[in-house]
C-alpha cells in the first residue's frame, strides 16, 4: 500500500449511516478505511489498535462520544479526531474543542466536503461546519466577562491591530475558508510561510486554533 495513503476509522452507532460513509471514503483515491466500530469502546480499542490518520467519531452512541474523546486524547495527545454529529448543540460543539478534536462536522454534509475537511486535518489545520463557527462568533458575543466595562469594545481589538498587513491578509483569507495551501497559491508565497505566519497570528491573538483566529477576525468586523 501506498505511503500516501490516508488511514480512516469510523465509528457511528447507525449500520447503515457508518457503512454508507465506509464505502463512500473507500472509493476516494487515497483513502483507506482501517476500522469501524459502534461504541466508545470500539473507539478506544479501534485508535489503539490502528494508529488511523483520522478517527470518525459521533458523539451519540452507547458509552458516549465524549467520553472517547477524552480518553484517546489522554493517552494519545496528537491524534486526529473528527466529530462527525448530528448534534448542533453549542455544549457539544465547546467540550469536543476543548476536549481536542481537530474537526466538527454536522451529519449531511457532501462527501466532498468531508473529504475535503479530513484532508485539511490531516495537514495540521481544523475545521468546523461554518454554520457553527457562526453559533461560536454569536456565542462570544454574549460572553459577558470581557464586555461588563465597554460592551461595544472587542477585547480582540488590540491584539488584531498588533498584527501586520500580511499576516492581517492571510488571517482574512483563512477566515474565507481557505486551507493554508490555498491561501499561499493566492498569495504566490511558500505554504511554510503561511504557516509561519498563521503561528506568529496565534501566538499574537492567544488563540487555541485557527478556527479560533477566524472568529475573532469576523468578530472585529462584523461591529460597526
Amino acid at each position: 500500500m501506498s505511503g500516501t495513503m490516508l488511514r480512516i476509522a469510523i465509528v457511528d452507532d447507525h449500520p447503515i449511516f457508518r457503512n454508507g460513509l465506509s464505502r463512500s471514503l473507500a472509493d476516494e483515491p487515497g483513502f483507506v478505511v482501517v476500522g469501524e466500530g459502534s461504541n466508545a469502546a470500539d473507539a478506544i480499542a479501534l485508535f489503539k489498535q490502528h494508529r488511523p490518520d483520522v478517527l470518525l467519531l459521533d458523539l451519540s452512541m452507547p458509552g458516549g462520544g465524549h467520553h472517547a474523546l477524552r480518553v484517546i486524547m489522554a493517552e494519545h495527545a496528537s491524534a486526529a479526531i473528527i466529530v462527525l454529529t448530528a448534534s448542533e448543540e453549542d455544549s457539544d460543539l465547546f467540550d469536543a474543542l476543548k476536549e481536542g478534536a481537530k474537526g466538527y462536522i454536522l451529519k449531511g454534509v457532501s462527501a466532498s466536503t468531508l473529504v475535503s475537511a479530513v484532508r485539511n486535518v490531516v495537514a495540521g489545520e481544523s475545521y468546523v461546519s461554518p454554520s457553527l463557527a457562526a453559533r461560536i462568533l454569536t456565542e462570544m458575543k454574549g460572553d459577558a466577562p470581557q464586555a461588563v466595562s465597554d460592551p461595544t469594545r472587542n477585547p480582540h481589538e488590540d491584539a488584531l491591530a498588533s498584527l501586520t498587513p500580511r499576516e492581517e491578509q492571510i488571517l482574512g483569507l483563512v477566515a474565507d475558508g481557505n486551507s493554508n495551501k490555498e491561501v499561499a497559491r493566492q498569495l504566490s508565497l511558500q505554504e511554510k510561510t503561511i504557516k509561519h505566519n498563521m503561528t506568529r497570528i496565534l501566538q499574537k491573538l492567544k488563540a487555541r486554533n485557527r478556527t479560533e483566529a477566524a472568529i475573532f477576525l469576523r468578530d472585529a468586523r462584523s461591529r460597526p
